[in-house]
């Protein structure tokens, strides 16, 4: 982790609300931007704020979100994702996060990330794994 990663250290990341990023069981008339997709760009936009903060062996995994998902956003309809950093806690990282579409505020939240060193994280999916494997025997 690189000493540049501070409090109040912004992204802002923009999307098009695409039809994989819909609900379907509403029907065509009820397709908007779906809750577990406004999560998983709101834990992208933390990541990618983190990139440029963490050394080439880092990377980082989520490990906490809260979500207010408070208004629809029609398909084809941009949206903007600002997360926020407002703790760094050693190599836990936490977000305040806000989303608007075009025409007003969709949804809050807050996010938890932790740095991690890739290689050993690597590893510990291997034991686990073996683990896994050595058990099914």
């Amino acid at each position: 982790m690189k000493d540049s990663l501070k409090l109040g250290l912004s992204k802002v990341r923009r999307i098009i609300v695409d039809r994989d990023r819909t609900v379907a069981f509403m029907g065509e008339q009820g397709r908007v931007y779906a809750t577990p997709e406004l999560c998983r760009d709101i834990e992208h936009t933390c990541r990618e704020a983190l990139l440029d903060h963490v050394g080439p062996e880092e990377d980082s995994v989520g490990i906490a979100i809260m979500v207010q998902h408070s208004a629809p956003t029609l398909p084809g309809m941009e949206v903007s994702i600002t997360a926020t950093v407002t703790n760094v806690e050693g190599r836990k990282v936490s977000f305040d996060v806000v989303a608007t579409d075009e025409l007003e505020p969709i949804g809050t939240g807050k996010h938890v990330r932790f740095i991690v060193d890739r290689e050993k994280t690597y590893e510990r999916l291997r034991a686990k794994a073996a683990k896994r494997a050595a058990r099914s025997n």
